[in-house]
């Protein structure tokens, strides 16, 4: 009888156990001479420990080579593009809420007799929640499904609206603003939906387009805030955000389907029974509270930040991200005190965001040859890890110092006539082009570089730009009245430059030392993989699903009826045979 007192929790353990078990005969527990049932011919509960019945029983588990094609990797062009477009406004809908708030500052202030500083933490503490939000969301959606959790999330987002729509008081709208925040799932959610449906060689374009939503919906809000602030009353500015929020939930409920694969690969299985096939499902074969144990959820919600903080490039090219988000929350505080100078109005002011949307547009189209020209470079050389890796930061090299070049132009171009305002709105353009493409190619080289860890890694991502976008609203408005002498804003501007300048050092550090950081990297020494086998989509740890994953129905040694330890045991023995054989 086999003994299994620990499973192997990552492949380096598994090739360390392979040298000493791949041989081992394999048997099965559910023999006649037992007396025991076959739990796949009708009695699971033949094993009263649950944790080892897949161990012992024959059940074949369904692989995602098994039905790739009815996976969401299978799904036609048009049926992915669809969803994603949904997905864009779910995104779209969700930083819109971040940004639109702003514009009802003055007549919270002025209802409630709260100061102007007081009254934008309603926005601060939403951003702040927020990023912690998507973070305790994403191991949810894993394992409950992408649909249900991003409809729950909407749900609460929406509901949340109401408090501070309705406020009686000041301290409603804190409350419903900062659970509106917390629920809030974001890009923890919608990343992982593109991974549902394109391997992360092909993904480029996907990424590319939500990236586009998620800094595009930061933007809109103030342009649309400036009409709400003119014509409407402050509350309408929350009740805008409920009804955009309602319509894109109505629209996900109705549109997008379920795509998490494991769940995907139930279904399947029990179908495939249903015509008498031995197929069952990856969460089928291992129980709930083994897979999506506490000390498992605690794991996964812990690793962005243990990532973030010790992790070089991690740490680095998620402050430049940060830094760069929270400059659009800052120009939000501050475009009043620079465009009021040429006496614009309200709608003005907001239409006065319009450059930093353009720029995103000009980077996301920039990128499309620039992806092309990546996956040929990947293509043809295999065997290179800068053209593996560090390859999609390439454009980064030439789109990264427009950050402090757009905010440097800006700062000296700010201070009202006699220069024309139409210095800064250019400023503010090549602004957005920094900011869209440090989100975008930070976001794709972590993906690539971290493997099933992508998800915590670009988690501290996101996480960063939310945080220090909520962090930095508030001190944003004194920041530039206060510091300095007479030339406030220009100096306030050159001081951001300066911080810039050094963050954008990091990309060139990563670009020419990517191969070094990652070779010191446990994270992703862990994930050195053969040319061509796609990677894992999610990260394997004790007593979660990965340790039943079966990765080949037909390794050596692990055929129908081996558990899929063993299967893949027997798989990584034979792959070190081969290297050594080379």
């Amino acid at each position: 009888m086999a003994q299994v007192a620990h499973f192997p929790t990552n492949d380096s353990q598994l090739a360390h156990a392979a040298t000493d078990h791949a041989q081992e005969p394999i048997q099965s527990e559910a023999s006649s001479e037992t007396g025991a049932e076959n739990p796949a011919n009708g009695s699971p509960d033949a094993y009263p420990d649950k944790s080892l019945q897949a161990e012992h029983d024959d059940r074949i588990e369904i692989t995602e080579e098994d039905c790739y094609d009815e996976l969401g990797f299978g799904f036609p062009s048009w049926k992915k593009w669809t969803i994603l477009s949904i997905i864009f406004l779910v995104q779209v809908s969700m930083n819109f809420n971040a940004s639109l708030y702003s514009n009802a500052v003055k007549g919270i202030s002025k209802e409630f007799d709260v100061s102007a500083q007081a009254a934008r933490c309603g926005a601060m503490i939403f951003l702040i929640l927020y990023a912690f939000g998507c973070e305790l969301w994403a191991p949810w959606s894993e394992e409950f499904g992408r649909k249900p959790i991003l409809q729950l999330s909407l749900l609460l987002v929406n509901i949340w609206q109401l408090p501070v729509a309705l406020a009686p008081n000041f301290a409603s709208i804190m409350v419903g603003r900062a659970l509106g925040g917390l629920s809030s799932a974001g890009g923890s959610v919608t990343l992982g939906m593109i991974a549902d449906m394109w391997d992360s060689d092909n993904q480029q374009y996907a990424v590319a387009f939500v990236v586009f939503s998620s800094v595009g919906g930061s933007v809109l809000g103030p342009v649309v805030g400036g009409f709400s602030e003119r014509f409407l009353d402050w509350r309408w500015s929350i009740w805008i955000q409920l009804i955009f929020g309602g319509a894109v939930q109505l629209a996900h409920l109705v549109i997008v389907p379920e795509t998490r694969t494991t769940l995907m690969m139930d279904k399947i299985a029990k179908k495939r029974r249903a015509d008498g096939q031995n197929i069952w499902g990856p969460n089928e074969i291992t129980p709930f509270r083994e897979r999506f144990s506490m000390k498992e959820v605690l794991i996964t919600w812990g690793r962005p930040f243990k990532m973030f903080l010790t992790e070089p490039i991690v740490l680095t090219l998620s402050l430049l991200s940060g830094f760069s988000d929270a400059l659009i929350f800052m120009f939000i505080q501050s475009f009043s005190l620079v465009y009021s100078q040429w006496n614009f109005g309200i709608i003005a002011q907001g239409l006065a965001f319009l450059p930093i949307l353009i720029g995103y547009f000009i980077a996301w189209f920039l990128f499309i040859p620039v992806i092309r020209r990546n996956i040929k470079e990947r293509k043809n050389n295999p065997d290179d890890e800068k053209a593996q890796y560090e390859s999609r930061l390439w454009f980064l090299l030439y789109t990264a110092p427009c950050l402090p070049i757009g905010l440097l132009g800006f700062a000296w171009t700010s201070g009202g006539p006699p220069i024309h305002w139409i210095g800064s709105s250019i400023f503010a353009a090549i602004v957005g082009i920094a900011n869209y493409s440090i989100y975008m190619a930070t976001i794709d080289y972590m993906i690539c570089a971290y493997g099933p860890y992508s998800a915590s890694a670009t988690g501290g991502n996101g996480w960063s730009r939310d945080f220090l976008a909520g962090v930095l609203t508030i001190p944003a408005t004194p920041f530039y009245q206060n510091i300095g002498g007479v030339k406030h804003l220009q100096d306030a501007g050159t001081i951001l430059f300066g911080i810039s300048f050094v963050l954008v050092i990091a990309v060139y550090v990563v670009y020419w030392k990517g191969p070094v950081l990652r070779e010191r990297s446990p994270f992703a020494q862990q994930l050195k993989q053969k040319p061509g086998v796609r990677r894992a989509s999610y990260v394997p740890s004790a007593g979660s699903r990965s340790n039943s994953y079966a990765t080949g129905r037909n390794a050596s040694q692990g055929g129908p009826g081996a558990t899929a330890v063993q299967r893949r045991l027997a798989e990584l023995a034979n792959e070190q045979q081969s290297e050594k054989e080379v």
